[in-house]
């Protein structure tokens, strides 16, 4: 049977780089928004109201960008409320409360030194939890050359992060473990739906429980000017595009090939927060290439050509 592109390494490669590439973008994006839309760091209902409004648009142009290929409306199997109910409440709900809560005492340095943290859990679930594919030492080298790489570029900027705080760093870490586990429940329930279908529906269900919530929890947008709105229209964009693209690859490959690239969003998250958010001095070009090299490297141990026995397992 003829392989698709995204089934090719060259799909994956051009896929996997251009969706986190995406969400590198998303952590000082957000921070970012906060200012825009006047929402301080303890305003959690407005942050939450902030995400809401964000997942739902998510949804909404999930919904459309899957459509159009086919024609008509994407429409979830008789089957598939319980999967799109679970994805909505580990993926969204429960990832990005802590995510959004995290993020508004966390600097955008501190969350892309923690957020790389999911590429373990995403491969130990895998392997561990659901049997999806054997943990191999040729997987965890590969996330820790990668993880090197994050290391290598936040260094410098990591001593002065201010410590580690509950309501900070560790929703951030519990966030990318919540992440984690929603990489491999995309990758077992796309064998039964659609994934950009699933992607879709659970962002709406989970976006409007996030914007209920944060409405009724008297939370508040007061965006400071119109290119707030253009903002947050990037930021759905981020999250439709993406993960509906993400979750067409784990459909296709095993959860450790993909989870790898997101040694990559970090990267680019650290760029990002120094350029938009002046979270830090101009970044090494030394240390922005020792970085990228051990990401790149990290990236080809976990994808590399394998042994025979090795494709078996996966």
């Amino acid at each position: 049977m003829k392989k698709d592109f995204l089934q090719k390494r060259s799909g994956l490669f051009l896929a996997a780089v251009f969706c986190n590439t995406l969400w590198g973008s998303a952590a000082p994006c957000i921070k970012w928004g906060y200012q825009l839309f006047a929402i301080p760091a303890r305003d959690v209902m407005s942050q939450i109201l902030f995400a809401g409004v964000r997942f739902t648009l998510a949804g909404v142009l999930a919904l459309l960008l899957g459509s159009l290929p086919e024609r008509r409306l994407l429409r979830p199997g008789k089957g598939s409320g319980k999967m799109i109910l679970v994805l909505a409440l580990v993926q969204t709900v429960i990832q990005y409360t802590l995510y959004y809560i995290g993020l508004g005492s966390a600097t955008g340095f501190q969350t892309s030194i923690i957020n790389p943290s999911s590429t373990f859990f995403a491969i130990l679930f895998a392997a561990l939890l659901f049997r999806q594919e054997k943990l191999t030492l040729r997987k965890l080298l590969g996330c820790v050359v990668g993880f090197a790489g994050v290391i290598a570029i936040n260094l410098q900027n990591a001593a002065g992060g201010g410590g580690f705080r509950l309501t900070g760093e560790g929703f951030i870490l519990l966030s990318a473990m919540s992440y984690a586990m929603s990489s491999v429940l995309i990758k077992g329930y796309s064998r039964w739906e659609n994934p950009v279908t699933l992607s879709a529906y659970q962002f709406l269900l989970g976006g409007g429980i996030m914007l209920a919530a944060g409405l009724l929890g008297g939370g508040r947008l007061a965006p400071l000017r119109p290119s707030a709105w253009l903002l947050m229209l990037y930021l759905s964009f981020i999250s439709a595009a993406a993960y509906s693209l993400n979750s067409m690859l784990l459909q296709r490959h095993p959860v450790s090939r993909v989870a790898i690239f997101s040694f990559i969003n970090p990267v680019v998250g650290v760029v990002l927060s120094a350029l938009l958010l002046g979270e830090g001095k101009l970044l090494d070009p030394l240390r922005c290439g020792i970085a990228l090299l051990l990401v790149s490297l990290g990236v080809w141990i976990v994808n590399g050509k394998r042994t025979e026995s090795a494709k078996q397992t996966t």
